[in-house]
C-alpha cells in the first residue's frame, strides 16, 4: 500500500519511520598460545583464522619430526556464542640410548591437533614423528600435518592435504628431514656421505598483522661412519629444529626443539641422546574492521535513488 502525495512528490510507501544507521568496529586480532575460549566482537560474522598444530618430535639417531599442520582460512564463519579453542602441544622427542628398545621408543611422537570451534571445527593436524628402525631396518616416516622423515631407505611420511608437505625419503645410511608447511623435507639418495636431510621450510602468513613464517620441519640425524659425520642438518624456516652433530667422545651439539607456538618439528639427535621435542602450535583470529551504513523500514523511490547515488545503498 502507498499514499499519493500531491505535487511533484513521488508515491511513498506506508511503513515505520525510515532511518539510516552507521555501524563501525575496529579490527581485532586475538592470538591463542594456549587453549582457551574465543568471543567475537558484536558485528563479526566471519574472520580470518589460522590454526597451526603442534610439531612432532625428532627421533633419537633417526629422522626429523614433521611440522604441525598449517591451516589458514581467510573468511571462516564465526558465531556470537563462545568458541572453544585448542592449541596442540609439541610431540616428545625419541628416547635416548635405546631405552625401552629401538622401536617404537626411539621414534618421535606426533604433535597435538589445534582446533577452532566445536560445530564444524577448523582442525590443524599434528606433525608426524621422526623414526628409527631396528639395526638400520628401513622405516617410513609417520604421517601428520607434515610428515616425518624416512629412516635409511624408508619413505617420508605423508602430509595432510592443504596443511603441509611430506617428509624426506632417505637411502641406506641416511635419514630424511621432516616436512614443513611450505616445502617437503630433504630427501637423500646418494650413499655417501652419511648425513641427515634438512627440514622443509615453513609457510608465511600475515594473519597476526605482520608476516611470520611458521611450521618448519626438523632436521634428520644419523649414525656416523668410520670417519665421523661433521654435518648438522638444519631445521626448516619457521621454527624447525636442527639435528645434533656427532663428535667422537661426545660433546657435539645436541638436537634442537621446534619453535614454541610456531609448530616446528624437532630435530633428531646424531649420537645416543634424545631426539628434540616439537614446538607447540597457535591459533590466531583476525576480525576485520567494519564501517557500514544500515537502512531500515520501507523507502520511496526518490530516497532509494539518492542513497544509491551517494553510494550508501547495498
Amino acid at each position: 500500500m502507498y499514499q499519493q502525495e500531491h505535487g511533484a512528490n513521488m508515491p511513498r510507501l506506508v511503513g515505520a519511520a525510515q532511518t539510516v544507521t552507521s555501524e563501525t568496529q575496529d579490527a581485532v586480532i586475538t592470538t591463542f598460545n594456549s587453549s582457551g575460549t574465543f568471543a567475537a566482537a558484536s558485528l563479526t560474522t566471519n574472520a580470518w583464522v589460522l590454526a597451526v598444530a603442534g610439531g612432532a618430535g625428532g627421533a633419537s639417531q633417526g629422522s626429523g619430526g614433521g611440522a604441525g599442520g598449517h591451516y589458514e582460512v581467510p573468511s571462516h564463519p564465526v558465531p556470537q556464542s563462545p568458541v572453544p579453542v585448542t592449541v596442540g602441544a609439541g610431540g616428545a622427542g625419541g628416547a635416548p640410548n635405546g631405552e625401552g628398545g629401538l622401536y617404537p621408543f626411539m621414534r618421535g611422537k606426533a604433535g597435538g591437533d589445534s582446533v577452532f570451534g566445536a560445530a564444524s571445527p577448523l582442525t590443524a593436524i599434528g606433525g608426524g614423528g621422526g623414526v628409527r628402525g631396528v639395526s638400520g631396518t628401513p622405516v617410513a616416516g609417520q604421517d601428520g600435518g607434515s610428515g616425518g622423515g624416512g629412516y635409511r631407505g624408508g619413505a617420508g611420511g605423508a602430509a595432510t592435504a592443504g596443511q603441509g608437505n611430506a617428509g624426506g625419503s632417505a637411502t641406506i645410511g641416511k635419514t630424511g628431514g621432516g616436512g614443513g608447511a611450505g616445502a617437503v623435507g630433504q630427501s637423500l639418495t646418494a650413499p655417501d656421505p652419511q648425513q641427515g636431510g634438512t627440514g622443509g621450510n615453513g609457510q608465511a602468513s600475515a594473519v597476526s598483522g605482520s608476516s611470520v613464517t611458521r611450521a618448519g620441519g626438523g632436521g634428520g640425524g644419523w649414525t656416523p661412519g668410520a670417519g665421523g659425520s661433521p654435518w648438522t642438518a638444519a631445521g626448516g624456516s619457521g621454527g624447525g629444529g636442527a639435528s645434533g652433530r656427532y663428535a667422537y667422545g661426545g660433546g657435539g651439539p645436541t638436537a634442537q626443539a621446534g619453535g614454541t607456538n610456531l609448530g616446528g618439528g624437532g630435530g633428531s639427535d646424531a649420537e645416543a641422546g634424545a631426539g628434540a621435542a616439537g614446538g607447540s602450535g597457535v591459533v590466531i583470529v583476525n576480525e576485520p574492521a567494519i564501517d557500514r551504513t544500515v537502512a531500515s523500514s520501507c523507502w520511496d523511490l526518490r530516497t532509494v535513488f539518492r542513497q544509491i547515488k551517494a553510494g550508501d545503498w547495498t
